[in-house]
C-alpha cells in the first residue's frame, strides 16, 4: 500500500546555502595561539596549504616552517603528512588562516634551554658567526650570543667560526629574547673541579688593578685582592707586584656559581709583612703555612676554637676580602672567567656598540635574542690573552 503523504524524492533539495549553514554549524572555532593537527595537501614554491578542518585551507609560509632556514618546503613537509601547527593569525579577507611550525619549535626550544639552565648543564655548540661584540652559536635551534669577554681562547674571534665550544648559560630570558652564554665559565668550572680551598698553587701576575692583582693559575684567573696580599697595609698592588711576576698563592675561596677564584698571599706570610720585606720566606714556607690554614678551617668547621689567635684572623680576613671584592669586581666585570655575576650586571648597563654589532647578524630571525645585542663592553682589559 502506498503512503499518499510521502513526497517524491525529486522534491528534496540541498542547496549551497544549506551546505554553508551546515558547515557553520559544525565548524570549529580557531584562534591565534592554538595548536591544531593538520594535513598537508598541497606544496607550493614558497609555502604549503594545510587542511585543519576549517572551511578554507590554511596556509603556512616557508619562513614559518622551521626555526632554521628553509629553502624548499619539501625539506620540512611531505604531501598527506599530518602534524601539529600553530595558528599564527586570524582569517584574512579570504577566510584563510596562517600557520607556523617555527613557533612550536621556538616555544619547545626555550623550554628545553630553561631546563638545561636549571640543571646548570654544560652544552656544546659550533660558532657560526662573529661580530664586534662576540660570537654567535645555536642552542636547541635558538640563536645564542657569547660576549667577547666570555670567550677564553688565544685565537682571533674570526678564527672561531666552525669551532665547537663548551658553554655555560649566563642568561635565559624568553620574554626578552635573551640567550647569553659563556665559554670562559665552562672552562673555569672544569678547572675549579680540580682545585681545593687551602691549596697552594703557582701563578703568574697577568693584570694589576688598584683593588688587586689577577693571577693566572693554569689557564684560569683568580683575584688576589689587595686586602689579601699582606698583613701590613699596602697603598697599591703596583708597589708589590709587576706583570709576569711568578707567585705562590693559596686558594681561599672557590665560587663555582659565579666562576670566581679568590686567592691570598697574606695567609702564607710566616711573619706579618713578609710579602713586602721577605718574599722568599713566604714562598719557602708556603706549604707549611697553608697546612696551618687548613687546620684552622677544619677546626672551625668542627666547632673547635684553637688557642692560637691566628685562627680567628683567617675567616675575618677572608670575609673582608670577599666584602671588598664586590665593588672591585663590578668594575672589572669579566677578567679571565672569574666574575660571571658581574658580567651580567655589566651586560645590563652596557653601551650599545656591541648591541649594534649583534643586531647586524641577528636581524634575519624574528623575535630572537635582541638582548644579546645589549651585552657588555670589554671592560676587562687587565688580562689580555
Amino acid at each position: 500500500m502506498v503512503n499518499v503523504n510521502q513526497k517524491p524524492t525529486n522534491d528534496i533539495g540541498f542547496t549551497h546555502d544549506d551546505f554553508a549553514a551546515l558547515l557553520d554549524k559544525y565548524d570549529y572555532h580557531f584562534s591565534p595561539g592554538d595548536i591544531v593537527p593538520g594535513t598537508v595537501f598541497s606544496l607550493e614554491p614558497r609555502g604549503a596549504l594545510i587542511d585543519i578542518g576549517a572551511k578554507t585551507a590554511a596556509y603556512i609560509p616557508i619562513q614559518e616552517m622551521s626555526i632554521n632556514r628553509v629553502d624548499n618546503p619539501e625539506e620540512v613537509l611531505q604531501s598527506n603528512e599530518t602534524r601539529e601547527f600553530y595558528i599564527l593569525s586570524d582569517e584574512n579577507e579570504e577566510g584563510q588562516l596562517t600557520l607556523s611550525i617555527r613557533r612550536i619549535e621556538y616555544m619547545r626550544a626555550w623550554e628545553r634551554v630553561r631546563q638545561l639552565q636549571t640543571e646548570d648543564a654544560t652544552v656544546r655548540s659550533g660558532v657560526f658567526a662573529t661580530n664586534r661584540g662576540g660570537a654567535l652559536v645555536r642552542i636547541e635551534g635558538l640563536r645564542g650570543f657569547i660576549p667577547g669577554s666570555h670567550i677564553s681562547t688565544r685565537k682571533p674571534k674570526e678564527d672561531l667560526v666552525g669551532e665547537e665550544l663548551p658553554l655555560k648559560f649566563l642568561e635565559v630570558d624568553e620574554e626578552r629574547n635573551r640567550l647569553v652564554l659563556s665559554h670562559r665559565r665552562a672552562l673555569v668550572e672544569r678547572k675549579m673541579n680540580r682545585l681545593e680551598v687551602g691549596e697552594v698553587v703557582i701563578g703568574t701576575v697577568r693584570g694589576i688593578k688598584p683593588y688587586g692583582a689577577f693571577i693566572d693559575i693554569g689557564g684560569v684567573s683568580g683575584l688576589l685582592h689587595i686586602s689579601e696580599i699582606s698583613h701590613e697595609h699596602i697603598d697599591t698592588p703596583h708597589s708589590v707586584f709587576n706583570v709576569n711576576d711568578e707567585l705562590k698563592v693559596m686558594i681561599i675561596d672557590l665560587d663555582a656559581e659565579r666562576g670566581r677564584i679568590s686567592l691570598s698571599t697574606k695567609q702564607l706570610e710566616p711573619e706579618p709583612g713578609d710579602m713586602i720585606k721577605n718574599r722568599d720566606a713566604v714562598f719557602d714556607k708556603a706549604e707549611e703555612m697553608a697546612a696551618k690554614f687548613r687546620e684552622q678551617l677544619l677546626a672551625k668547621e668542627q666547632g673547635i676554637t684553637p688557642e692560637a689567635a691566628p685562627a680567628e684572623e683567617v675567616p675575618a680576613a677572608t670575609e673582608e676580602a670577599n666584602a671588598e671584592q664586590a665593588p672591585a669586581a663590578a668594575e672589572e666585570a669579566t677578567v679571565e672567567a672569574t666574575t660571571e655575576q658581574e658580567t651580567v650586571v655589566a651586560e645590563e648597563a652596557a653601551p650599545t656598540e656591541e648591541a649594534a654589532a649583534t643586531e647586524e647578524t641577528t636581524a634575519e630571525v624574528q623575535a630572537e635574542p635582541e638582548a644579546q645585542n645589549e651585552t657588555q663592553e670589554e671592560v676587562a682589559a687587565a688580562v689580555e690573552e
